[in-house]
């Protein structure tokens, strides 16, 4: 059993879109590498528990195109 909740759960996804891309706007590439980092570790803190963070983790890595399975 998974502890990572996958289903869409904001009431309006949309917005969420729009809110996480306004925060980007008028940064550069770096400024916004850095607001994605700093936007992770905040979320992640929200897990809690170490092996949801690695669920999540190893989905995220998962929607990466071209990107090589270490555990293949």
């Amino acid at each position: 059993m998974t502890g990572l909740e996958t289903r869409a759960c904001f009431t309006d996804p949309d917005a969420a879109y729009r809110a996480i891309i306004e925060a980007h706007r008028g940064l550069t590439e770096s400024q916004s590498a850095d607001l994605n980092a700093a936007l992770v570790l905040i979320l992640a803190n929200k897990l809690v528990d170490v092996a949801v963070l690695g669920e999540a983790l190893v989905l995220a890595r998962g929607t990466i195109k071209g990107l090589r399975d270490p555990h293949a």
